[in-house]
Formats: structure tokens, sequence, C-alpha cells
């Protein structure tokens, strides 16, 4: 049985919480703190505040055997530091996360992409237990993936492997991605910041905005008919996506998880309907998996993690040393 101080960074907000995994037995998730991440105020600032938090909180318990992080950006996953990141975090990328709370802690520190840190939970503890090859998807504020094979991460050659948000697809051309293209990724239609843009785009004349994907499932779930239709042709999309990927990287199972996921049966409808036309016939059996583990998942992700490298309990190929 092991201790782990866990965090998950994204753009909006700061989890971290204590995880204690042991083998045979489900993780327990205890004392979750969250606070805003305002990213706003810029990548110093925001690495500050996460120093300052690992350090109070380490102080509340003696038997923390190291640290485990979810951070939005992509990773080294040698040294912790934030290769690149989107708008969603501005001057996020530079920062040596890894390093700067290893300083505060003391502790040996995991640092991995927020989305695989999800992925790694569901697909080891959630949903995705059981299945060798699992594709985890986060849709939220922007849209995240990760692949994960007998519970290791797959990280790429440039750590970006799993990006699914940044799949191409024709009702996001024109629409600016966060990563900066306009050439048509499923991101800025299909998340949670997307549907809202999606819908706002196509409104009718007079009709009042909305503010994101939330907004448009509470107008559909009022029965707004052009709400509606625009919830459903943005699941229809990332539908579509998934359905490349699976014919892609053929998982064994495909987990979807965050905010967008509440958005009720249209959008399930709608997206189960564009992956069924986008997957070839050996794939489209592929289920897809609604996540078990809620906002627990990237803190036992990011806790796996952590006792995986300490273990070194997966193949160098896989994200772990």
């Amino acid at each position: 049985m092991a201790r782990y101080l866990a965090f998950d960074i994204g753009g909006t907000k700061i989890a971290t919480g204590f995880v204690t995994l042991e083998p045979g037995a489900s993780p327990r998730v205890e004392d979750v703190h969250t606070v805003p991440t305002e990213a706003v105020r810029g990548g110093n600032d925001v690495l500050q505040r996460i120093v300052a938090l690992a350090a109070a909180r380490i102080g509340e318990s003696d038997d923390i055997a190291a640290v485990g992080i979810g951070s939005a950006g992509v990773v080294d996953p040698d040294t912790g530091a934030i290769v690149s990141s989107t708008d969603l975090m501005p001057d996020w990328a530079g920062q040596p996360l890894g390093a700067a709370v290893a300083a505060a802690t003391g502790l040996p520190v995991a640092v991995v992409n927020d989305v695989v840190a999800h992925g790694l939970g569901e697909a080891v503890h959630g949903a995705g237990r059981g299945y060798a090859r699992v594709l985890s998807v986060g849709v939220g504020t922007g849209i995240g993936g990760a692949l994960i094979e007998d519970g290791c991460a797959v990280p790429g050659a440039h750590g970006v492997a799993g990006h699914i948000g940044h799949i191409a697809h024709g009702l996001g051309q024109g629409v600016r991605c966060s990563c900066g293209t306009r050439c048509g990724h499923v991101e800025p239609i299909a998340s949670g910041t997307g549907i809202g843009t999606l819908y706002n785009l196509k409104k009718p004349a007079g009709a009042p905005p909305a503010s994101d994907g939330k907004a448009v499932a509470e107008l559909v779930a009022a029965g707004d008919p052009y709400a509606t239709q625009i919830l459903a042709m943005s699941a229809r999309a990332l539908g579509e996506a998934l359905g490349g990927a699976a014919n892609l990287l053929d998982p064994d199972a495909i987990v979807i998880s965050g905010s967008v996921v509440r958005s009720g049966d249209v959008w399930w409808h709608a997206l189960r309907e564009g992956f069924a036309d986008g997957a070839m016939a050996l794939t489209a059996p592929t289920p897809l998996l609604d996540g078990r583990l809620g906002g627990d998942a990237p803190l036992v992700g990011a806790a796996v993690d952590a006792s995986r490298r300490t273990d070194h309990a997966c193949s160098p190929v896989h994200n772990c040393p």
C-alpha cells in the first residue's frame, strides 16, 4: 500500500488530493481540494501557486511516497517540464513544473498530461478496467485523449499521442482551434466551449447567444429545437472523429469522460450514430463507455503514473522510464 499526493491541473481549475493505491483494492481518494487555475494570470503565477499548494499539502501528511501530477500541456516525462501548451493555458509552456514541485516537497515527482492521467485512471481502475488497449477521451473545456496499453500510456514520438481533439473534421473548417489552426479541428466545435461556439455561429437572427455547451444542453432539456439540432450536429462530428480514431488505433474500448458527456441522450445518440458511420465494419462494435471515476480519474491516474514509474512497471516504449 502506498499513498500519493496527486494534482489535476487544467485550464479552469486545479484539484489536489491524497490517493491510496493498494493491490487488489479500489483506489481511495481523500481530502480533495479545488482552486481556480486563473490561467489568464500567466504561467509563472500558476506555477508559484501550485508550488505553494504542494508544500502546504505535504505538511498535512507524513506518509507520502511521491507526488503525481496530471497537467494541461505536452509534458517532458523525464523532467516534468511543460514542453508546449495551447491558448487555454497562456505562458504555461516552458514551466519547470516537476523540478519546482520536487524542490518544494523533497519528494519524487512524476508529471504527465492531464488527459493521459485521466486515461490511466479510467483504464486501470475505471470503465476501461479489463481491456488491454483503451482509448480514453476527455470532452470538457477542450478535447483530449490518451492511448493506454496494459496500464501504461503510449506517448508517441513527440509526446502528443491521443490528441483526438486535433483530428480534422469539416464542421470545424474556419473555426479557430486552441492550438491556433483554422483548418478544421474537431475540438473547437465539439468541446464544451466549442458547442457554444457552434451554436453562436449558426444561430438564427435574434436568438440569444449561448455561453458554452452547458447552456446549450440546458436549452435542449427545455425543448429548444435549434439547440437540439446543434448539440446533435456537434456530437455526431465527434463520433465520426472517434470512428476514424478507432480505424487507426483499433482499441478494445473507448472511454469517454468529462463535463460534456452529461449533456443527455441527444448527445449520446448522435455520438454513437456518428461513430457507427465513421468506423469500419471491424471496429464498429468497439464499445463506447461512459467514464466511471468522474473527477477522481485524473487524480487516480496521476498516482498510478507515479507508482508505475517508481516500480518500473511499464516498458520504456511507454510513458514510464
